[in-house]
């Protein structure tokens, strides 16, 4: 659950209380000239960045695979909107009211991916971290979407270009990284390849800028800015536990009273969820398999594939949270 104090931060001009928050985002939205925005998969960060791109004044449409997929993603975006509501209204029963209401009525859900896109300024996918799936929907994607369209992905570890290396627009592909919980991180990385155009990152970052978020902008290296450099740290954690050298409370305790930062490794990856941080360092691994730096973790090997831990999703990770 995202606190008070975090929504307080994250909207310093509150939602559906007064004329100029509204009109803000209409500006917002008129500046990058983007008015319709298609995500493509409706899980944890799907969702979140549907939300708020639609709080700040877009049309969203989540595609999802199945209906059923569909209506869980509704659910988990109305169930995070009432919370927000709550937070941005400050207790003006009126305005909360509003602005739910108002945000969800920019709210789609749909399985027709196709039907879509065809109709759409700013695609964002948002599915599983594998490259040939990808590839695959970018390769529909440039098919299918109008010419000016622009084709986005949210993985936080997968090469852009590769990504889009089958479509014909690679002027107008590039990332947009998101961090998990989408509502309370207030970082974009936004990712530009060697055919990116100046335009399409120029609209990009102030796509970004509109969401209220500070975006930086990175050349499509592995794991851009933030993975780059916390990845080697991860590994490190995981391997002082494997080793004995600490247990992952301690180290957790070491990172955050001797470095200050906000949590510590175990903590983030229990949010993060351990089926996407194994996912990451395979792929690390796979780019540089003579690094023994990117070599897989044993023990995470062992919570995700046997005993099924993935972290706050599951319930339980290297804490429960149950």
């Amino acid at each position: 659950m995202i606190s008070v104090s975090v929504y307080e931060q994250l909207f310093s001009v509150p939602f559906g209380v007064c004329k100029s928050a509204k009109l803000l985002c209409a500006m917002a939205a008129a500046a990058v000239n983007i008015k319709h925005v298609t995500v493509i998969g409706g899980g944890v960060m799907g969702s979140g960045i549907a939300m708020i791109t639609a709080a700040n004044g877009y049309r969203v449409t989540v595609v999802e695979v199945s209906e059923d997929a569909a209506g869980r993603a509704r659910r988990q975006v109305e169930k995070d909107l009432r919370r927000m509501a709550q937070h941005v209204s400050k207790g003006n029963e009126q305005a909360e009211g509003k602005f739910f209401t108002d945000t969800a009525a920019r709210l789609a859900y749909s399985v027709q991916l196709e039907e879509v896109v065809a109709g759409t300024d700013l695609v964002i996918e948002a599915i599983v971290e594998n490259l040939q799936q990808k590839q695959t929907l970018f390769k529909l994607l440039d098919q299918k979407a109008p010419p000016h369209t622009i084709l986005t992905s949210n993985t936080s570890s997968l090469s852009i270009g590769e990504i889009g290396s089958s479509a014909a627009r690679k002027d107008r592909i590039g990332g947009l990284h998101f961090f998990n919980p989408v509502p309370m991180m207030r970082l974009i990385e936004v990712v530009r390849t060697k055919d990116t155009s100046d335009g399409t990152h120029e609209a990009l970052l102030a796509f970004g800028k509109s969401l209220r978020k500070t975006c930086i902008t990175c050349r499509d290296v592995p794991g851009f800015v933030v993975n780059r450099l916390l990845f080697p740290v991860i590994h490190e954690a995981l391997g002082m536990v494997e080793r004995g050298d600490a247990t992952h409370r301690d180290v957790d305790v070491a990172m955050k009273l001797g470095l200050g930062h906000p949590m510590g490794p175990f903590e983030l990856m229990d949010i993060v969820g351990l089926d996407t941080v194994r996912s990451i360092l395979h792929e690390r691994h796979a780019r540089n398999p003579a690094d023994e730096g990117t070599r897989p973790s044993e023990l995470l090997e062992r919570m995700v594939v046997r005993e099924k831990k993935l972290g706050v999703k599951s319930g339980e990770g290297f804490y429960s949270y149950k």
